[in-house]
């Protein structure tokens, strides 16, 4: 079942979906109840995988990724977020940008509730194609919202760490920092793709981001 591409595609592309939309929609959430209404007034705090779809980080990417049998990563829109509008910009700032890795890490909670429920309902579970894909989908769940989680509490910009890092520098540094984060997205992608080929030891996402990620998939398979 795992050779078939269909298959493959849907049980990453699906759970990416739904890992994504609701890690900006918490993002809205956050800003809405700290004092912008933004996000709201636009529509982005609707479950409607529509509002939130960027062809090509949420549908394009993903799905190349998966037929070449590559990680899967993607994004959605950013949700709007006007920080001068929240009651305290610096603190709400940090805590709306820890919403949205909050988020995967509840969904990643939900995911493996819902293998041991799995495991608990049949012992060995039926081999039918819709177990198999609830199985498959439940799987890829829980790794793309850890690693989601993980990824996005990285320390630079666009990143939502980079926003935590914003909040907690003194004033007189802030000038620099986001001139720097003018740059975020080359520089993620410096960082991430040229530099591990440049320096193979200086891979930020093998020596950074999985450690933690397996951490966390461990404490699961261990409680669950």
């Amino acid at each position: 079942m795992d050779d078939n591409l269909l298959f493959r595609i849907a049980t990453w592309l699906i759970p990416l979906v739904i890992a994504i939309v609701f890690h900006e929609i918490a993002h809205g959430w956050v800003a809405n109840a700290f004092g912008d209404p933004t996000a709201r007034r636009r529509g982005r705090l609707s479950p409607n995988p529509i509002k939130h779809v960027d062809p090509i980080g949420t549908v394009a990417l993903p799905m190349v990724l998966a037929i070449a049998g590559a990680p899967i990563f993607g994004w959605a829109k950013p949700v709007p977020v006007v920080a001068s509008r929240l009651r305290n910009p610096r603190l709400h700032m940090m805590l709306v940008a820890l919403a949205g890795p909050g988020m995967n890490f509840l969904l990643a909670l939900l995911a493996a509730l819902g293998l041991a429920l799995m495991a608990m309902a049949a012992q060995p579970l039926p081999h039918s194609f819709g177990t198999l894909f609830l199985l498959a989908n439940l799987q890829n769940f829980l790794l793309i919202n850890v690693f989601l989680g993980v990824f996005n509490l990285l320390p630079i910009p666009p990143f939502d760490g980079g926003h935590v890092v914003e909040g907690l520098l003194p004033r007189r540094l802030l000038p620099g920092y986001q001139r720097v984060a003018r740059f975020g997205f080359p520089l993620v992608i410096f960082l991430l793709v040229f530099l591990p080929m440049i320096a193979p030891d200086a891979n930020i996402a093998e020596r950074i981001v999985v450690p933690p990620v397996r951490a966390i998939l461990g404490i699961f398979a261990a409680f669950f």
